[in-house]
């Protein structure tokens, strides 16, 4: 039996990053043996077990056989004659394919290695096209890295777009699809995630709303960089730089996405796309399974992002109603969040990327005026029912007044 750090932890010493969690493969042993020594069994799918003191994981070293469509049709196959090798070839990129010895030696059949000191995403084995989730951990993996300067190498690009041709991606299920979504919002640049997926060809399987933005003309005045795709993707690049907090990193993203619904002849304006934005965002959502926070979110910033860029105009009862809308007196963070991803609509636009941001001044300083009013001020001033409600707007509408004079 010898036992072997694999995966991410060697990848990340590598790089001088601290792993977070610490993954091992076992050779030479049977599930039998694991038990007899203390491991409890916890793979459903393959023998994995938990380290009776550290709670580590240690896989039996396996190979896989494809027997159907997606990424479930797999036969696994794990026995003492399976080698370390043979593990490791079934992996999905070269950095994720070494191994560390019990004695610190670096096992890399798959130069791994050099791939990591090149920057270069590259699959390991022919193999990767028989599971298509690879497309979306690769393009992850291009968002969190890409700010040491790492490409998909051109071999793994084709091999994806080749993938995506044969319908190997529209096997995936909506709750993989979201749960890989989500992880690449949370990566130092989760535009970049978007990027390769585009350049394979699999967003217009996955997330077609978002590929119907590309080639979708903006008034030039407004929009220097024209496109309302590589707008979307300048948003979110902005909105990684403004927050970790991915719920306002997916709202920045989808802010946009009803000018793919205005009709043609209408371009480059686009009267109306907030509202149709609302019914896409609730259509992607629905499809995608993605959770209401995130949801309730894009559809606020959606409907509210260009009245939040004229907070300087607007008369106190806009501005009254664009912060219940928010629902931000009773979600006092919603606002933040809010704002957050019209700042980063502002600064998503070629020159205007480190422009300052002055209207969520102007918003916050009308909502601190504006909850000073509330329920307790009307039962002070004699007030109940619907006229305690009619005087609360009343009251509120007096102190955004006296706050913007």
């Amino acid at each position: 039996m010898r036992v072997y750090l694999v995966g991410g932890a060697v990848r990340d010493r590598l790089l001088g990053i601290e792993a977070v969690d610490r993954d091992y493969v076992v050779v030479g042993a049977t599930p039998e043996e694991m038990v007899a020594l203390g491991f409890r069994p916890v793979g459903a799918d393959f023998p994995v077990f938990l380290h009776p003191d550290t709670h580590e994981q240690y896989a039996l070293a396996r190979t896989e056989r494809k027997t159907g469509t997606g990424y479930r049709g797999f036969t696994v196959y794990a026995a003492p004659d399976v080698t370390l090798e043979d593990d490791l070839r079934r992996r999905d990129l070269t950095i994720n394919a070494m191994a560390q010895a019990e004695d610190g030696s670096l096992i890399d059949p798959f130069s791994g290695a050099e791939d990591l000191r090149n920057g270069v995403l590259r699959h390991v084995s022919p193999a990767f096209s028989e599971d298509p989730v690879r497309i979306l951990r690769v393009a992850r993996f291009a968002a969190r890295y890409a700010k040491w300067g790492f490409r998909v190498s051109h071999s793994t690009n084709a091999l994806m777009r080749h993938m995506v041709e044969n319908g190997e991606a529209d096997a995936l299920v909506a709750e993989r699809v979201w749960m890989e979504m989500e992880r690449a919002l949370a990566e130092s640049q989760p535009a970049v995630f978007f990027e390769v997926l585009r350049g394979c060809g699999a967003l217009d399987r996955l997330f077609p709303e978002l590929a119907a933005l590309f080639g979708v003309p903006q008034p030039e005045r407004q929009h220097p960089e024209v496109d309302a795709g590589v707008h979307a993707l300048k948003v979110l690049e902005e909105a990684a730089r403004l927050t970790e907090d991915t719920r306002v990193r997916f709202a920045a993203l989808m802010h946009d996405v009803g000018k793919a619904q205005t009709p043609r002849p209408h371009w480059p304006d686009h009267a109306g796309h907030e509202e149709a934005g609302v019914k896409v965002i609730r259509g992607f959502c629905a499809r995608l399974r993605v959770p209401n926070d995130y949801r309730d979110l894009a559809i606020v910033v959606a409907r509210g992002h260009g009245r939040c860029h004229h907070a300087a105009e607007l008369p106190a009862a806009a501005m009254l109603d664009m912060l219940e809308a928010i629902d931000a007196f009773r979600r006092p963070e919603r606002l933040d969040q809010f704002l957050f991803a019209c700042e980063a609509d502002s600064r998503g636009r070629a020159g205007f990327e480190d422009s300052a941001y002055p209207q969520a001044i102007i918003v916050r300083q009308a909502f601190e005026a504006a909850r000073t009013i509330g329920g307790s001020s009307a039962i002070h001033a004699g007030m109940s029912g619907p006229d305690a409600g009619k005087w609360i707007r009343e009251q509120r509408l007096a102190a955004i007044d006296r706050v913007r004079r």
